[in-house]
């Protein structure tokens, strides 16, 4: 016992172990306000090396190596955090899981004062036994990456929306079979089991059949259709640290968008429907009028347009010399600073500074990689429309290619500049 409370003392208030969930958070939350705190007094001027003063350029160079080290250490709590939080997670899902059967079997016994406990009663909470302990056998089989959430997780580690509606639908449709199949069971009278058997009929079904195929066809289409954009680099991707439940209605920036969240809440309308349904009339599936299945399928085609039309590849509209207030027009010379114009230089989810690092140009045979400008409260350098390097001393005179590599791999175009000695 005291060897527990000494390690519970250990590891809570201000722990930053990185060896237990609280000492991970805690110390992902100090390397972060160290990382900004020393963005910001290199912005202002604070702790540059004397002898790195009397140079722009090498003092720039220098913030951008000390600020992407100290974005490394941020990057390395953040993914220590991110694991603590998946093994935590597993364990919250379970708790999810059989509260809402214990929510239910609440719900059975309050309804059944008066009216009585009846066999369809016993078959919904058998169901939901048996959907509850599969549950529980897959969050078991993936605790490392979430649990019950790590089936409708994407490979760039965020919800997909596509999975959970698909999750959802089936999820409903396998408890509405066992409820059936319960009912079947404990039916005595071959009328009774005649009603059963007639509630399963193709004739009233089509509707939620039809809603089922259409989210499991989706899910399928939309994980083929991002795998085979981001692999012809015409979609960007970058990993995210750890899902989150606004990835349902957000794109990879976190920024609301429509076709996700029209998709998420009107098939989470529809599944409430389903479920109210299959509540007030247990001895048949779900009936979905064809009204709502034909919503849900305008849903889906909108969300599938959605994909579609997102993303893209990191595009140069032009490439000019950098020249700074008091300075002459002149010709790009080695040494000088150029600024790279075009859009998509930092796809979603890549605003961090560790990803804002990685970013490269390609000026001839040289590899550059783009400083990072801070000012307070973020950077001026790189942006998603502007990008500004300097030509290395390595690259030959004359007539030089340029190209930008993001931080998700995708190449831009390339763009031919004339360098003069």
């Amino acid at each position: 016992m005291a060897v527990q409370v000494a390690r519970q003392e250990a590891h809570g208030g201000g722990c930053t172990c990185g060896d237990c969930p609280h000492g991970a958070r805690e110390g992902h939350r100090r390397a972060v306000a160290a990382f900004l705190a020393k963005r910001d007094g290199l912005a202002a001027g604070e702790g540059l090396p004397a002898a790195l003063a009397h140079s722009a350029g090498a003092s720039r160079q220098w913030v951008s190596d000390e600020l992407t080290q100290s974005a490394g250490a941020v990057a390395e709590r953040s993914r220590a955090e991110s694991t603590a939080w998946l093994h935590l997670l597993w364990h919250r899902t379970l708790f999810t899981v059989w509260g809402l059967v214990g929510v239910l079997l609440l719900v059975q016994t309050l309804t059944a004062i008066g009216a009585g406990w009846t066999a369809a009663r016993t078959a919904a909470l058998l169901a939901a036994l048996i959907v509850a302990s599969l549950l529980t056998l897959a969050a078991h089989l993936h605790r490392e990456r979430g649990g019950v959430l790590a089936p409708v997780t994407g490979e760039d580690n965020r919800l997909s929306t596509s999975r959970a509606v698909a999750a959802g639908w089936v999820l409903l449709g396998a408890y509405a079979v066992l409820f059936l199949a319960w009912e079947l069971a404990f039916a005595s009278a071959p009328r009774a089991r005649d009603a059963l058997l007639d509630g399963l009929r193709l004739a009233g079904n089509g509707g939620l059949l039809t809603v089922l195929g259409a989210a499991c066809l989706v899910a399928v289409a939309v994980r083929r259709t991002v795998a085979v954009r981001v692999a012809g680099q015409r979609l960007q991707k970058v990993r995210a640290d750890r899902p989150r439940a606004g990835d349902l209605l957000t794109d990879d920036a976190g920024r609301g968008h429509f076709p996700d969240a029209q998709y998420a809440v009107l098939n989470g309308a529809v599944l409430l429907f389903a479920a109210v349904t299959l509540a007030r009339h247990p001895g048949r599936l779900p009936e979905l009028p064809w009204g709502l299945a034909l919503l849900v399928l305008l849903s889906a085609a909108t969300y599938l347009a959605g994909k579609f039309a997102e993303g893209g590849r990191p595009v140069i509209h032009s490439v000019v010399r950098s020249r700074e207030a008091g300075d002459l027009d002149a010709p790009i010379r080695t040494g000088d600073d150029i600024e790279i114009r075009g859009a998509g230089f930092v796809p979603p989810g890549a605003q961090t500074p560790d990803r804002l690092a990685r970013m490269v140009v390609r000026i001839g045979p040289v590899h550059v990689h783009v400083p990072l400008v801070p000012v307070p409260g973020g950077f001026t350098n790189p942006t998603d429309a502007v990008l500004t390097v300097p030509v290395p001393a390595d690259v030959e005179p004359g007539r030089v290619e340029v190209q930008v590599v993001t931080a998700a791999g995708a190449e831009s175009n390339r763009c031919i500049i004339e360098v003069t000695d």
